[in-house]
């Protein structure tokens, strides 16, 4: 895909499906693709649909397949596949918990007893990596009476599923059927890193995930779609996994833009730029928050981040907000940090618009296909009430805008740069050949060259700011 991809709930952007159409086909034409997310039944859940009880349907407040293929008539649709679980009130998990070893789902549900047909120790159970407090169980109760311990990663309610099972994988060749008779382009496979549990190892980006991920790739490949991976971790899980499917993301970017921007210096930020991998899908933030987690260090691997530098990442964001972001960051079961940034990405810049456009300014210009997201685009602060409504931390940067809101941000100098940016992303340069240079440890240039332009980006972290080129001439943008 060329240009620049929206991430957004259609929801909470456009109210629906077809609103979300009208955008991308007035106010927001600069985009050329859409990362809608999870617009399944319910949209709304504990999780924000990535608890689904109907993986295969639209959820109808939001609209139909129709409109889904509708937008991909336009714009490179990117849809989740959620491989490591399914809502506990899904048809299917019903159904097993109903009628036990007589359900044709019997196998789909990983069950305690299915990583550990023998015993397990306190180690080998404290041994799972999870991206919460607490341990990955819950148990539930069959209709004759068992008592299941059923492996829930992420919440009680999202029941994991046995990707290693006939029934588990039927359930996925399923889903990927769905999406790519909707019109999807791209597949996100979803918290894919947790979906292969191995005794003896944290279960999180093990050799056997990437065996899977090798295997849900050509499942979705084989129905003429892309595939994205997305998993936070050590920088080398990206590099490793890169080889294997279409798209990765770059997660290592934000954490390391924000310790250049808080130092001064642009030497880790080069370090990554020397590294990374050229088939990454660009972000500043997402529904997820701003992950801290990827540049830092991992057991004996050392990170572009020391654990004292994602620490002060940390910080500062809780300076930026009034120490709100460190009360919405979650810090994960053995862990001393949270790997994520519950904030938005403007507030964490202090509302600093120059500052923001220079962020976005170096996202356009790195290799691979930059995506923005829409709270971000809209120049949103932190919204605290919501937060202080549904006490998910994550909801901070979630917010659901009115269409007044949206068409008075689409007036302010922040989102009118971001939309300049976009454009610009669309000329032919940036299919040409990328360099960059770090001329000395406060600034980096990027550039693009094809057989007729040049683009340039010039950034000093010192004393931030930059400037940006187009065949020698200064590129406006607000702000």
């Amino acid at each position: 895909m060329t240009g620049v991809s929206l991430l957004t709930y259609a929801d909470r952007l456009a109210g629906d499906l077809p609103g979300l159409a009208r955008l991308l086909s007035h106010e927001l034409s600069a985009f050329s693709g859409t990362h809608v997310l999870p617009f399944f039944t319910p949209f709304d859940g504990d999780d924000t649909g990535f608890d689904p009880i109907d993986h295969t349907a639209v959820d109808p407040r939001l609209g139909t397949w129709s409109d889904v293929r509708g937008i991909a008539e336009t714009h490179e649709v990117t849809a989740d596949l959620i491989v490591n679980h399914v809502s506990n009130r899904s048809a299917e998990f019903e159904d097993w918990l109903a009628r036990g070893s007589a359900s044709s789902h019997n196998g789909m549900f990983l069950t305690f007893d299915r990583v550990f047909p023998g015993r397990a120790s306190e180690s080998d159970i404290t041994a799972f990596y999870r991206p919460r407090p607490g341990l990955p169980f819950t148990p539930y109760r069959a209709a004759d009476g068992t008592r299941r311990l059923v492996w829930t990663t992420f919440m009680p309610t999202q029941v994991d599923i046995d990707v290693t099972h006939p029934a588990g994988i039927a359930y996925l060749e399923r889903l990927a059927d769905t999406l790519a008779a909707g019109g999807v382009g791209t597949v996100r496979l979803d918290a894919v890193g947790y979906a292969v549990k191995t005794p003896g190892t944290d279960s999180f980006m093990t050799p056997q995930t990437l065996d899977f991920v090798a295997e849900a790739a050509a499942l979705i490949r084989a129905r003429g779609m892309r595939v994205l991976v997305e998993v936070h971790a050590h920088h080398t899980q990206q590099q490793a996994i890169a080889p294997l499917v279409d798209l990765v993301y770059d997660f290592a970017f934000p954490p390391l833009l924000l310790h250049a921007l808080a130092t001064g210096r642009s030497d880790r930020l080069a370090t990554w730029l020397g590294i990374r991998p050229s088939n990454a899908v660009t972000v500043l933030d997402t529904h997820d928050g701003i992950g801290v987690i990827d540049a830092g260090p991992a057991r004996d691997r050392e990170g572009m981040l020391s654990h004292d530098e994602m620490a002060t990442v940390f910080a500062r964001a809780a300076d930026a907000t009034g120490g709100h972001s460190t009360a919405a960051s979650v810090i994960p079961a053995w862990m001393t940090l949270p790997h994520q940034i519950n904030a938005t990405f403007f507030s964490v810049l202090g509302g600093d618009t120059r500052r923001m456009l220079l962020a976005r300014a170096l996202q356009v210009f790195l290799p691979g296909e930059p995506q923005f997201y829409y709270v971000g685009l809209l120049g949103g602060l932190d919204d605290r009430e919501l937060f202080a409504r549904t006490g998910q931390g994550r909801d901070v940067n979630r917010h659901h805008y009115t269409p007044d809101e949206v068409r008075r941000a689409l007036d302010t100098d922040v989102t009118r740069g971001q939309l300049a940016l976009a454009q610009l992303r669309r000329h032919p340069v940036f299919a040409g050949a990328f360099s960059w240079d770090a001329p000395d440890v406060a600034s980096l240039v990027l550039r693009w060259r094809s057989d007729r332009h040049e683009a340039a980006l010039r950034v000093r972290f010192d004393d931030p700011d930059f400037d940006l080129t187009l065949d020698g001439m200064p590129v406006a943008l607000a702000g």
